[in-house]
């Protein structure tokens, strides 16, 4: 007997390669924008970057940052660290990050593989903290948004992962209950502690093999081992 009906992906890390097409186009950035002469290597640059990515990315989840600022903000930061303090030229690196972005195409390796097996015997999902007008944009461009029932995102949920007021609405949408629910994510804070809370079972993608603070339901390290599981 099936145990699960509906799986519940987190986007960015789990299914489409955030690092991978961030780094892209942050190559690009620091190429079109000049800012070798300010960061004298592309390497120290993203490096700053990622650092002051993911601190307003954990303010905003936390609510002590807007949407607004947090696009803006990153690069403020960035360039601060790198002898610059422009608010106006963040701004413009924001809407080229923004704008080419969700262009790239790159997946987490066998990601379609994974998504055309369990589309035929689940019910498929998924549930993002991304923002409305980049998420829709990554899933058409690389070929995934045809997978899913339903697409939930923090913005129309009025939640913030790791809230369980998120997984509710996600499942209230679906038509799911917890029990016949499974979430997929790469964040353990985030996608697996939100689930865990809001009575989901979960599946921790840990390519790195970091240790879990705590017990989960299935860990795994290759999307792949998704199928062994179900």
């Amino acid at each position: 007997m099936q145990l699960y009906r509906h799986i519940f992906f987190d986007l960015d890390g789990t299914l489409w390669d955030f690092e991978g097409n961030s780094r892209e186009t942050q190559k690009e950035l620091y190429r079109v924008f000049g800012l070798k002469k300010y960061c004298n290597e592309f390497g120290n640059f993203n490096r700053i970057y990622q650092k002051y990515n993911d601190q307003v990315w954990s303010d905003y989840r936390k609510g002590r940052i807007s949407k607004e600022k947090l696009k803006w903000y990153r690069f403020y930061l960035t360039l601060k660290d790198c002898g610059l303090s422009d608010k106006v030229f963040a701004k413009k690196l924001d809407a080229f990050y923004l704008n080419e972005a969700p262009k790239k195409k790159e997946l987490i390796p066998r990601t379609i593989e994974l998504l055309e097996y369990l589309s035929g015997n689940y019910e498929l999902h998924i549930l993002t903290n991304g923002f409305n007008e980049v998420q829709f944009i990554k899933l058409e461009n690389s070929g995934l948004i045809s997978f899913f029932h339903s697409i939930i995102t923090s913005e129309d949920a009025g939640a913030l992962k790791p809230d369980p007021l998120i997984f509710r609405y996600a499942m209230q949408k679906a038509g799911a209950e917890p029990e016949e629910s499974l979430m997929v994510g790469d964040i353990f804070e985030v996608d697996i502690m939100g689930a865990k809370n809001a009575g989901m079972d979960q599946v921790f993608f840990n390519p790195e093999e970091d240790k879990a603070p705590e017990s989960v339901t299935f860990e795994i390290t290759r999307l792949e081992e998704l199928i062994g599981i179900l």
